[in-house]
């Protein structure tokens, strides 16, 4: 049995998922694409309070926020690090049709030397937040989640904790990380092209690598992203180097 459908099985879970539906592996995916979610935090008398802002990951998965202290939810987690965080895929139809993942868990501002890696993950996914990330009143915040909840779409829910939803760091490629994307924007935006509308069947742009993690590559283009999956877990440079390689023959081929 795979790690995917043990996590998905009836005893590790409450809920039930379709034959052939890989709950996890979507509950990943949204949490690494998704660019906005609803952030949502107790404030002084202890009222649910829920506002909008933007996202991204860090390298294990745990979400990254970039606010202000004018905001009432950054003073409310500073009080009360309890928070939750709604991400939602949208589209045409049916609003409830399409996937949803919802984290539970706690937040914490950031400080040096874990501020400036979180900026540089942050503004690589926003790129137009570097107009006020340095501002004296923003900060960078990490939810580490404790569990997670997926709704696929009618008749497809899961729950999945911490160790499901955050993958373990790759020391040798997180070292390599900043320098790869680089190269990889620098010198290999058709590779990156054939990626994102071969492999991950998105439209045909301008495509860029924001993030790179040991399970997976992050692309973004304007407002859009896609999330290529490695074949295999990558933990250097060099394994990084030939996964990408073989995925390119595999995209040059369909």
């Amino acid at each position: 049995m795979s790690d995917a459908e043990n996590r998905n099985a009836p005893e590790n879970r409450a809920f039930a998922l379709p034959a052939g539906y890989d709950g996890l592996a979507e509950a990943r995916r949204l949490l690494r694409s998704t660019r906005a979610g609803a952030l949502g935090t107790l404030d002084s008398d202890g009222a649910p309070f829920t506002s909008l802002v933007n996202v991204a990951t860090d390298v294990d998965g745990s979400p990254l926020l970039l606010m202000s202290q004018l905001s009432a939810h950054t003073r409310h987690l500073a009080a009360d690090a309890r928070a939750s965080l709604l991400l939602a895929e949208v589209g045409k139809g049916d609003p409830l049709a399409h996937p949803r993942l919802t984290l539970t868990g706690r937040a914490t501002r950031l400080e040096e030397p874990e501020r400036t890696e979180a900026r540089r993950r942050f503004l690589a996914r926003h790129p137009k937040s570097a107009l006020y990330a340095d501002f004296g009143d923003f900060s960078f915040w990490r939810l580490v989640p404790d569990r997670g909840h997926l709704n696929g779409g009618f008749a497809k829910a899961a729950a999945y904790e911490r160790a499901d939803l955050l993958i373990p760091v790759a020391p040798g490629l997180l070292a390599a990380e900043e320098s790869a994307l680089a190269h990889l924007n620098a010198d290999h935006s058709e590779a990156l092209a054939l990626y994102a509308t071969k492999l991950c069947g998105a439209p045909h742009m301008r495509w860029r690598a924001s993030g790179l993690d040991p399970e997976g590559l992050d692309l973004a283009a304007g407002d859009l992203t896609a999330r290529l999956v490695f074949p295999c877990r990558v933990e250097s440079a060099n394994s990084l180097r030939a996964c990408l390689v073989e995925l390119a023959e595999s995209a040059r081929k369909a």
